[in-house]
């Protein structure tokens, strides 16, 4: 399968996944659409396809954000310095469609790495493990426990 960045992809954005994704946006806390998602599966970019976390490493942070201890392909992930807002933060982009996916924090359970993965619903497109062989992602089966 191949992952990248297309003008068709970009338009069929929503607004306000356009504006996370390519403006580097964040939704508001709380109300994004995989929040409290609890449901088996992967969270793939909404631009690109490509594979960013899987089910089985999303926690409850209490933060407002789907919150993930780590990717499930680490090198679609890319870490960039961000500056913005009077701070300095980690910010999580994917490596193949470049979207501005949220923020890397060390406040993550201890016993998984310490890392916080907190990601913006608007930049996911979730796939139910029941559906991962059908839309060509079977070989993630293996990482995402069953419900």
């Amino acid at each position: 399968m191949k992952f990248e960045k297309s003008q068709d992809a970009i338009d069929r954005l929503t607004p306000e996944q356009r504006r996370v994704t390519q403006q580097s946006g964040t939704e508001r806390p709380f109300t994004g659409e995989y929040n409290d998602n609890k449901a088996p599966g992967i969270y793939v970019d909404i631009v690109s396809g490509e594979p960013l976390f899987a089910s089985t490493d999303k926690f409850d942070s209490g933060t407002g954000w789907p919150s993930f201890t780590k990717p499930i392909v680490p090198a679609n992930v890319n870490e960039v310095r961000d500056g913005t807002h009077g701070m300095v933060r980690t910010e999580v982009r994917s490596a193949h469609a470049d979207s501005h996916l949220g923020h890397v924090f060390p406040d993550g359970p201890p016993d998984k790495g310490g890392l916080r993965y907190c990601i913006n619903s608007a930049c996911l497109r979730f796939i139910p493990r029941d559906a991962l062989e059908v839309e060509g992602y079977g070989d993630y089966l293996d990482q995402v426990k069953e419900a």
